[in-house]
């Protein structure tokens, strides 16, 4: 319970910044940022990075195109299948809120020290891989 609690947390201050920024959604921050992180992508690997079904990606994707943030591109190797590519204007426009957005998140942690922070840090990792140590690097 404590540890959906401290999610559900994160998630307010990470909704407010996304709507402070401008976007209309969470999901419209997201396509953007998956796609400046790993480059162009089809909807689906877009879905499967940021556990969204392949419409709401889909429907995020038209809100940006609509924008002039993204792009529809045949994938020269696969014709049926269509890769969504960052524009120069959305790639400025993630880069800002980027960067913004993730100052703010960091706000949300000033309570704990550096060494907590990286503790926290390793901890989730950890639950996220199930319980499985981080590789030593």
């Amino acid at each position: 319970m404590l540890l959906f609690r401290a999610f559900r947390q994160v998630e307010k201050i990470d909704r407010e910044s996304v709507r402070q920024l401008g976007f209309r959604c969470a999901t419209d921050f997201a396509v953007l940022e998956i796609l400046f992180h790993q480059g162009s992508l089809t909807v689906s690997a877009i879905g499967e990075r940021v556990l969204l079904t392949s419409g709401s990606v889909t429907t995020a994707v038209d809100r940006a195109e609509a924008e002039g943030w993204v792009r529809r591109e045949s994938n020269e190797k696969d014709r049926r299948s269509v890769r969504v590519v960052l524009t120069e204007a959305g790639k400025k426009r993630i880069e800002e809120a980027y960067a913004r957005h993730a100052f703010t998140l960091e706000g949300g942690f000033m309570g704990l020290s550096s060494d907590e922070r990286k503790d926290l840090s390793k901890l989730l990792v950890k639950v996220a891989r199930g319980g499985k140590e981080t590789p030593a690097h």
